[in-house]
């Protein structure tokens, strides 16, 4: 059986006894779970691996227990999101400066066109980056689940186990925060 026909809950079906079928999820959500966890935090690729490895496993002995009538991704990134949460408060370090793109950062800010094109420049990347990173969590989170993850309010939920209303006031707080920020540093930077 071709397994890249099957959608994510008949994998989860298959690989509750076919171990091939959860290697197959680990290979199709490794990357994009990887990028996840270097958005939201400062880990090193090592510390990165060390944390999916602890999530697939968490996964897997939990594939009984997965509820088909949420999507299998959000239930997932729900997993990768606590998991990395616990890594950095077992750390106890500080967040410094979080590892985006600049193709993150411009797709974040897609739809205003103005400030799209400010950060077009190299430094205004690197001020929008140093930004994003002195955000609280809470708002850096969700911006990077709506905006780089390209999640819609539903997922963003299973995600963060955080009602609509929430979610939805993370997301425009957290954009004028880091518009505010934007602004202030153009101005000090004058």
């Amino acid at each position: 059986m071709d397994l890249q026909s099957l959608d994510d809950n008949k994998l989860v079906e298959k690989a509750k006894n076919n171990p091939d079928a959860f290697a197959y999820i680990i290979n199709k959500y490794n990357g994009p779970l990887s990028r996840f966890i270097k958005r939201i935090s400062y880990f090193r690729h090592e510390d990165i691996e060390d944390i999916l490895q602890d999530v697939f496993i968490k996964v897997y002995k939990s594939l009984n227990a997965y509820d088909p009538k949420l999507k299998f991704s959000s239930w997932l990134y729900q997993i990768c999101r606590n998991q990395t949460i616990d890594q950095i408060r077992k750390n106890k370090a500080r967040v410094t400066m979080i590892q985006l793109d600049s193709e993150d950062i411009a797709k974040m800010f897609s739809s205003d066109t103005d400030l799209k094109k400010e950060l077009e420049l190299k430094d205004e990347l690197q001020k929008v980056k140093s930004a994003i990173s002195e955000l609280p969590f809470k708002y850096r989170e969700v911006l990077i689940l709506k905006f780089i993850e390209e999640m819609n309010y539903n997922e963003i939920i299973d995600v963060i186990k955080k009602p609509k209303g929430t979610v939805a006031t993370l997301i425009n707080r957290g954009k004028k925060m880091l518009v505010k920020k934007l602004k202030h540093s153009k101005k000090t930077s004058k």
